[in-house]
């Protein structure tokens, strides 16, 4: 996970908690969040990135649509990062 952008990060972290969602659904979601548009060129190379390294599955829906699923080794990944900023954020959470 060190080895990733915030923004991969946060594909990551949206993708693990829909249920295999479509490239748009994760868009729209990260879109709230940053409060600005995100770009398909921006968008589906990072989430090919992380397919690569892989962190989720793709996975068609149909001919024009792809579904994305977190990985076994990407919830590892989640629950180590969750696990290390614990160690430095627990005591301003309690």
């Amino acid at each position: 996970m060190y080895d990733l952008t915030g923004f991969q990060r946060d594909l990551l972290y949206v993708t693990a908690g829909l249920d295999e969602p479509h490239g748009l659904a994760i868009k729209d979601q990260l879109e709230d969040y940053y409060e600005t548009e995100i770009h398909h060129g921006r968008l589906y190379p990072n989430l090919d990135t992380l397919v690569e390294k892989g962190l989720l599955d793709k996975g068609e829906k149909d001919r024009r649509t792809n579904v994305y699923a977190i990985t076994a080794r990407g919830r590892r990944e989640i629950e180590a990062r969750d696990d290390w900023e614990q160690q430095y954020t627990s005591e301003i959470t309690t």
